[in-house]
């Protein structure tokens, strides 16, 4: 008998574990904004490239900006799609592209959410992201059943709050986990 439920990780962090020898993924935190029968699809929120900000992508664009705008962070979503943005954000979802992710959290890549940001006049909350990381069909399954990643609830606070080079750590504590004792060996019962 063919199982058709379908179990969906959209709306949750996929945290790497320390084994997981991916440098793409290395101590990474992933927010799953979609994950279907076709694949997963998300965006990286703890790396940040030191050579590009906001003003660098609106002025690529040819966004008008606020002075601010070059202290607006840029985030490596992932390997897939690199030349591609992305914004995960809060609220307000009204912009063309929103796509939902969880109540309080959306995903939007159009040209009227830049350009609110680029004037000061986005989300409250949000991380621009190039590239995201993408998975087939089948794929996340078989590597989290491989040990190679943990999973929780997406949590706002961890990704617009703290800072991102200790999101890993803290989503980690968040799960009631000791990140020091985390295996890099995947056991099996």
């Amino acid at each position: 008998m063919e199982d058709n439920l379908q179990v969906t990780l959209k709306g949750n962090f996929l945290l790497a574990m320390p084994a997981l020898a991916d440098p793409n993924f290395y101590r990474t935190v992933t927010c799953i904004s979609e994950h279907n029968s076709e694949g997963a699809l998300g965006i990286v929120i703890n790396r940040m490239t030191s050579s590009l900000t906001g003003k660098d992508i609106f002025d690529e664009l040819n966004i008008e900006h606020i002075p601010g705008a070059d202290s607006i962070p840029v985030y490596i979503g992932g390997p897939v799609h690199t030349g591609e943005i992305f914004i995960l954000h809060s609220a307000p979802f009204t912009w063309r592209g929103c796509f939902m992710i969880t109540r309080n959290l959306a995903m939007s890549n159009t040209m009227d959410i830049l350009q609110a940001i680029a004037g000061g006049n986005g989300p409250m909350s949000y991380i621009i992201a190039l590239g995201c990381a993408g998975w087939g069909p089948g794929q996340l399954e078989s590597e989290i059943k491989d040990n190679s990643w943990l999973t929780c609830s997406v949590s706002e606070d961890i990704i617009f709050k703290l800072p991102a080079e200790i999101r890993w750590e803290e989503t980690v504590k968040k799960m009631g986990i000791d990140p020091a004792l985390l295996s890099a060996t995947a056991g099996h019962a």
